[in-house]
């Protein structure tokens, strides 16, 4: 039977220290770390996790302003709102909730965020920096799934490890994320062809596709490490992309879904937005 790799309580313990650095950098510089999240449009699912971005934020002392825009927002009224939050020395992080309606560039957006301020960690510059090692603002997920592995005790060092995704925002990044601690790495996607034997070839599985259930028991190494990202809404029940019932009594650790990966990227971003203001201050 396969340990759980609580998310929640370990998102609980990282917040603790958190809040304790937040209260001495208020202390010593009579300033509170200040994170601006943009919202455009009425998506619900975002209403829900800026809402809850925002409670995390009051939990540990943050600093959160939300700046709610209409749905029809120009791309060029939102560039605007993005400029004057990069002016903004009290705004030490910028978050721009995605996805963002279709005729706005998330691209252009995202690229307008002054690197010092983009605690989503999705700056061109950031991935080049993760790229070539670097310390830039890791992203939110990656940086989570790695924390959650790290717990297990299991050294990533001289693993096999699989991620089973290649997205800008989780596949890609914890991949490098996973080569820069000496795993080797392989990246499959919806063409890799013998995905199970691909998949059960890990002593580490990361998977993030978005298809419910998808991943079962013939895809697992006995004994693995299996993070699963995914988060799918079937008949108002969440489900990962891994079928936990089936695969628990093969893997050694697994997240499970809600709460795994989940409450580790919000914290994740409370972290990013406390190393910017930090380092705004050099």
């Amino acid at each position: 039977m396969a340990e759980l790799i609580d998310g929640k309580n370990l998102a609980k313990q990282i917040r603790k220290t958190i809040k304790n650095e937040i209260d001495e950098y208020i202390q010593q510089y009579d300033l509170a770390p200040g994170l601006s999240v943009v919202l455009v449009g009425d998506d619900p699912a975002s209403q829900v996790y800026v809402r809850n971005k925002e409670r995390a934020c009051k939990e540990v002392g943050i600093n959160s302003t939300v700046i709610r825009m209409k749905e029809e927002t120009t791309e060029e009224e939102l560039l605007a709102v993005i400029q004057n939050l990069n002016l903004n020395d009290s705004a030490h992080g910028i978050l721009v909730q995605l996805p963002l309606p279709e005729h706005i560039n998330e691209e252009s957006i995202i690229n307008a965020i002054s690197p010092s301020k983009d605690v989503d960690g999705f700056h061109p510059i950031h991935a080049g920096m993760l790229m070539n090692g670097q310390a830039g603002l890791e992203p939110c997920t990656p940086k989570g799934i790695i924390r959650l592995i790290e717990e297990t005790g299991q050294s990533i060092s001289g693993k096999n490890a699989v991620v089973i995704g290649r997205s800008n925002i989780v596949g890609k990044p914890v991949a490098l994320m996973l080569l820069q601690r000496n795993a080797t790495v392989t990246i499959a996607h919806s063409k890799t062809q013998n995905l199970r034997e691909v998949a059960s070839n890990a002593d580490i599985l990361v998977v993030a596709i978005g298809k419910a259930k998808f991943i079962d028991s013939s895809h697992i190494k006995e004994g693995a490490v299996v993070i699963d990202v995914g988060t799918t809404r079937v008949n108002g029940s969440l489900y990962g992309d891994v079928d936990f019932d089936e695969v628990k009594d093969k893997a050694g650790y697994i997240t499970p879904v809600p709460g795994g990966v989940g409450p580790m990227t919000i914290t994740m971003l409370l972290e990013n937005t406390l190393i910017a203001a930090k380092r705004s201050l050099k």
